[in-house]
């Protein structure tokens, strides 16, 4: 990949990454950048990037920046303590 080559999102999630200058990757939601990436974190991040499928792509994006649902936000919501009286 060349320097500065822009990955746009493709599924719903809404990340793209960017390669800056040193190697640096710069992760970005919706088009704000949300992360920066260095030095070994980035070099991992690329390899790992590498073959995956576009929503394959977004969710290890959505990892690394941990906006990601955890899959009990509906659950919590219902719980007796977040219930409205």
């Amino acid at each position: 990949m060349a320097e500065d080559d822009v990955h746009e999102p493709h599924s719903d999630l809404g990340f793209s990454y960017r390669i800056g200058k040193d190697g640096i990757v710069l992760i970005g939601w919706n088009g704000r950048q949300v992360t920066i990436l260095r030095s070994g974190a980035a070099k991992k991040f690329l390899e790992r990037i590498e073959g995956l499928d576009p929503d394959g792509e977004q969710q290890l994006m959505a990892r690394v920046t941990g906006n990601f649902k955890h899959g009990n936000e509906r659950k919590a919501g219902e719980h007796q303590r977040n219930r409205r009286p």
